[in-house]
């Protein structure tokens, strides 16, 4: 179990990073070079490869050399052992985030919700009048 705990730490601090994150969606795209990863970001390429590392440590990613090029793509079941010990989580019901946020804007009392919500008198779980016509 020591094990697990250790390895599931790595993952989910991994994935902690926004960067890190962005990383991966781009590699679910397709295989890329290190100095294509680094593209969209401003950052220099040594924080980028230090990224890739940690990605690499968690088993997220791998990276293979070809030629001068190092490439970077995702490892198939790095994110299987995080997966199963979440689904373990799924016998609740998923959250509706936006009616969670009216929910406790009406309990304190904020009045300080975001744009495009639902004022405060909307019950949380009817639609807009105009959600189902055509």
């Amino acid at each position: 179990m020591a094990a697990q705990t250790l390895s599931l730490d790595t993952i989910f601090a991994a994935l902690a990073d926004p960067t890190r994150r962005a990383i991966l969606g781009m590699l679910l795209e397709d295989d890329m070079s290190v100095t294509d990863v680094a593209t969209p970001f401003e950052v220099s390429l040594a924080a980028i490869s230090k990224h890739l590392s940690v990605l690499a440590a968690a088993g997220l990613i791998r990276q293979e050399r070809r030629g001068r090029i190092i490439w970077c793509m995702l490892e198939p079941d790095g994110m299987r052992e995080a997966s199963v010990w979440m689904q373990g989580f799924g016998q609740f019901d998923p959250v509706d985030l936006d009616a969670f946020e009216r929910f406790l804007s009406l309990e304190l009392g904020s009045g300080d919700m975001a744009e495009g919500s639902a004022d405060a008198n909307t019950p949380l779980t009817t639609l807009p009048a105009d959600a189902g016509e055509s």
